[in-house]
């Protein structure tokens, strides 16, 4: 992310119409990094781009991506351009990326069928939390089994026993940021952060913005 400088957020404000400043800060004001995404290992880009897509629409900031065996890529089309709204964080190491985010203050949640400390109805919103989902057909790797702080499971009640990866994502993403509004807990980012997301923002709203910058800072240096 760029270094926030308000003299440059204020010089590439008048290449963008009021009515998209608007729009951008009605988003800030949606975001949250109190609950993140962590996809290890997909292989298929359509469920990578569609959990993508699901957390700009849930107001998900961050999204962590573990890219182990297999490389799968976001497709704009699929994900509708969200990628570029969201800070994305590449890893190569599962218990070096869970070490990682219990720094932050998160919990570590598994999200599998299989085990269920928890049930979607009852999970509780009031501690940070990252929800791991696993690669497509064989679920979470054994590191985040034997590393996770909690399980979570959707409750079903046919005889499939587990939800498509994109489809999980929605529903886990749209049931706890239901609850996080509906609280009196702290979940928005801060003023820093709004701050420094606009001006990125505005930058990626505004073609040939690298040119703007190069013209910003030439003529004031």
């Amino acid at each position: 992310m760029s270094t926030y400088d308000p003299a440059f957020t204020a010089y590439l404000e008048q290449f963008v119409t009021p009515r998209r400043r608007e729009i951008l800060r009605q988003v800030l004001q949606n975001r949250t990094r109190h609950l993140t995404v962590v996809l290890e290992d997909l292989y298929q880009m359509h469920n990578i781009s569609a959990v993508v897509r699901s957390c700009d629409i849930f107001g998900i900031q961050d999204v962590h991506i573990i890219r182990k065996h297999y490389d799968a890529r976001i497709s704009h089309g699929i994900a509708k351009g969200a990628e570029k709204w969201l800070t994305l964080h590449e890893h190569r190491d599962t218990a070096d990326t869970i070490r990682r985010l219990r720094e932050a203050g998160y919990r570590i949640v598994a999200t599998t069928p299989h085990r269920s400390s928890v049930l979607l109805p009852d999970f509780d919103v009031t501690r940070k939390a990252a929800f791991f989902f696993g690669v497509e057909k064989d679920g979470l790797s054994p590191v985040v089994m034997e590393m996770a702080d909690e399980y979570l499971k959707i409750p079903m009640y046919g005889f499939t026993e587990s939800f498509n990866i994109s489809v999980a994502a929605a529903l886990i993403l749209y049931e706890t940021t239901r609850k996080l509004r509906a609280s009196d807990i702290d979940w928005r980012l801060s003023p820093e952060e709004q701050a420094a997301l606009y001006q990125q923002w505005l930058e990626r709203s505004i073609k040939k913005s690298d040119m703007l910058r190069r013209k910003f800072y030439g003529s004031s240096s």
